[in-house]
């Protein structure tokens, strides 16, 4: 009796493993052109914006569920409707420096459907005075 039911445990605990594992072949991929831009030496006050343009590289469709700037300064603007295998589109970031002096790294995180979870992207600039220029 014991081994009967110490039997139908084993089999259950393997048909649970086997069925919550992910299935790779599946997968979506997110493929930046580049993860980081540079705005160089701007002036303190000025907002600019960079388009960061990647591409579903995977089998399944691209769900971006959330982006997050490190700041109330970096703000991302992401597409919203699913994107298929093999299509393009961009992440918008606007940073404003106001307030800011010097150089300045600046995080963007997609919350997305791939098997990380998450993409990080990067912002940078030197920030000057306006008496400075």
């Amino acid at each position: 009796m014991i081994k009967k039911i110490s039997l139908l445990f084993v089999v259950a605990a393997l048909a649970m493993t086997t069925a919550c594992k992910k299935d790779v072949k599946g997968t979506t991929q997110i493929t930046f052109e580049q993860s980081e831009h540079d705005f160089g030496t701007i002036t303190q006050g000025d907002k600019v914006t960079y388009d960061f343009k990647f591409k579903n590289t995977g089998k399944s469709e691209l769900l971006i569920k959330d982006a997050k700037g490190s700041c109330g300064c970096t703000v991302p603007e992401y597409p919203k409707d699913p994107i298929s295998p093999g299509q393009e589109d961009i992440i918008k970031v606007s940073f404003n420096s106001a307030g800011k002096i010097g150089d300045q790294i600046k995080s963007v995180t997609l919350f997305c459907n791939i098997p990380e979870g998450v993409k990080v992207l990067h912002i940078k600039s030197n920030i000057v005075s306006k008496e400075t220029k």
